[in-house]
């Protein structure tokens, strides 16, 4: 079928270029269409192939470098960090430097007894001028002082202690009670002192004393911070009029001042109230 196309083409090649020129290029390029295709196509399909082919060999290459399979890796060396291997630290005791004596330069100034013979080989005529007198080699260097050099070796981390801290401690609240001469104002009630007499007379029950004459007590309190007071005791001879006075400033309405230390900071203190009756029969 292929081949009687071929031949209908080129009948008709013949035809269109009937008495031309078929040196002409148009007429080479349309004979020969199918060879330069074929040509094209198998160069394009060799090209593709190439291309397809290069990094299958570059993949080759690669996998092909010579691997030692007898190779084991050293294990892992594993550190404690919480025990480390080096040995605790070591601190040497103070060791005493004793300085080399100091070169000193010295010349023989022994006089010789003069005899007839005398040896004159040994007088010594050049005197170096930093050098000193004396038997040649008899020089006896001081002492010199021993100095005690703290020395210590320290083998492996060693740790520091930082000195320890010791805090403040707060002493708190002062809640002691103060008395009248660490005072530098006393607690008052809220209205005057005159006021609060007249609200004790007033709540006191004196119907159970009319006939004992006369009776008296020293109420004595704490004024709290807060104007409240609490600790009331009394110190009468009459316990049913003591316990009278203590039930009467408990019923008192009101609030107190407290009184104020020598930096003006209001403290607990304490308040004496006498209570003294006397009745005619």
């Amino acid at each position: 079928m292929k081949h009687l196309e071929h031949n209908q083409e080129f009948r008709l090649n013949e035809i269109l270029f009937e008495n031309r020129n078929k040196a002409y290029g148009a007429y080479v390029l349309r004979t020969e269409s199918d060879r330069i295709l074929t040509k094209a196509f198998f160069i394009g399909v060799g090209l593709l192939a190439a291309v397809s082919i290069i990094p299958v060999v570059i993949s080759a290459f690669n996998s092909a470098e010579v691997t030692d399979t007898n190779f084991t890796p050293d294990p892992p060396v594993m550190i404690n960090v919480d025990k480390p291997n080096d040995p605790p630290a070591e601190v040497l005791p103070p060791q005493t430097v004793t300085p080399p004596p100091p070169s000193v330069r010295q010349y023989d100034s022994q006089v010789v007894t003069p005899t007839r013979n005398a040896d004159e080989s040994k007088i010594v005529k050049d005197i170096p001028k930093d050098a000193i007198a004396g038997v040649k080699n008899d020089f006896v260097a001081p002492p010199a002082p021993k100095i005690n050099v703290p020395t210590s070796v320290i083998s492996g981390p060693g740790t520091v202690v930082p000195p320890k801290v010791i805090p403040a401690v707060d002493p708190g609240p002062d809640n002691s009670v103060k008395g009248i001469d660490e005072l530098s104002v006393t607690a008052k009630f809220e209205g005057g002192i005159d006021a609060f007499r007249n609200k004790v007379m007033n709540k006191f029950d004196v119907s159970a004393f009319e006939d004992e004459g006369s009776v008296n007590t020293t109420v004595t309190f704490i004024v709290e911070k807060d104007g409240t007071i609490s600790d009331i005791k009394t110190n009468g001879k009459d316990a049913s009029f003591n316990a009278e006075a203590i039930r009467t400033i408990k019923a008192v309405k009101g609030k107190w001042i407290p009184g104020k230390n020598k930096k003006g900071e209001s403290v607990r203190s304490y308040f004496k109230f006498p209570i003294s009756m006397k009745f005619d029969n």
